[in-house]
């Protein structure tokens, strides 16, 4: 093609984006939610606005991105190859925005297991919020089944998980150890005494749920050396637990970093065994495809100059 002085005009000089970012953004909201109906209220539309910008983008790209199951719409597999890549379009067009807004930070979306994220990231949150006085916090809490489900829908940047859990879109980097310690009240009938294999199998258990990180390494390390323990009490929280547990009712076995506190007032005490010390690796947690903006980079890298090193076995 020539242009009007007879020169050559490359293809991509005449070339049109079809594409725009509100049409990737409702795609990205159903795609986590659902349905348009959901996905107009996150991004602040009206549905038949959010309908048209899908129905829009599916006619730009000339295939169907969702397959629909009853009311729900369902991602096929084009929509799950373009999801990584609008996710992380939208996230770069964030970084633009703020980029002359006067908050040169993109918010930070953190999401964290229990014992990681009211115990372990409060404090190194603090410290990287001095270097990053102008970018929001948003830190989910839930179990590491919850944690993986949230990296994996791009619903955060970064997640923090205690089990082995693994995502096939995920990358779980190693961050720091923990150890799990089995505690009860003073006044329970092994408290100041070494804890035989049938002691700890005839005692009765408060221990957290399934999905928890938590649970999963106490079942590692207790049912193979231990046999099936008398669970009479699942509870979702830790502080739940030690109170539980303070009281009498039962046993508890947990992180180290959760129960110092207690140990040292001596409201719970560590029961004495001869089984190997439990000690297990807490993880990062990133999407394969997802872009990571300056903020979330930096905040990566400033838990990573945190961790750990494994306490030797005493």
């Amino acid at each position: 093609m020539a242009g009007k002085t007879g020169q050559s005009v490359p293809p991509h000089a005449t070339s049109r984006l079809r594409l725009s970012l509100r049409q990737l953004e409702v795609f990205v909201a159903t795609a986590r939610t659902g349905s348009t109906r959901a996905a107009a209220d996150h991004v602040a539309r009206s549905q038949s606005a959010a309908s048209a910008a899908l129905v829009e983008l599916e006619a730009s790209l000339g295939v169907a991105l969702f397959d629909r199951v009853g009311r729900r719409l369902m991602l096929n597999e084009n929509g799950r190859a373009l999801l990584p890549k609008a996710a992380s379009l939208l996230d770069r067009a964030s970084e633009v925005e703020h980029l002359f807004s006067g908050e040169h930070d993109a918010p930070l979306r953190v999401a964290a297991s229990l014992t990681i994220g009211e115990y372990l990231l409060p404090e190194l949150l603090a410290r990287w919020k001095v270097a990053h006085p102008s970018s929001p916090v948003h830190l989910m809490i839930g179990n590491t089944t919850e944690v993986i489900a949230a990296v994996a829908a791009f619903d955060v940047d970064v997640g923090f998980i205690e089990g082995p859990q693994t995502h096939p879109r995920l990358i779980v980097r190693p961050w720091r150890t923990d150890e799990l310690v089995i505690v009860a009240a003073p006044t329970h009938a092994l408290a100041g005494r070494t804890a035989s294999v049938r002691q700890l199998r005839e005692a009765t258990w408060a221990l957290r749920e399934p999905g928890s990180g938590t649970r999963e390494a106490v079942e590692r390390w207790l049912l193979d050396r231990v046999g099936s323990l008398k669970v009479e009490f699942e509870l979702g929280s830790p502080e739940a637990i030690k109170r539980l547990v303070a009281a009498g009712a039962a046993l508890g076995c947990l992180s180290r970093e959760v129960v110092a506190h207690e140990l040292a007032q001596g409201t719970l005490v560590e029961i004495a065994t001869r089984l190997p010390r439990a000690t297990r690796r807490l993880a990062m947690v990133l999407h394969r495809d997802k872009h990571l903006g300056r903020g979330t980079d930096d905040f990566v890298r400033h838990c990573a100059a945190f961790a750990a090193p494994v306490r030797p076995a005493a």
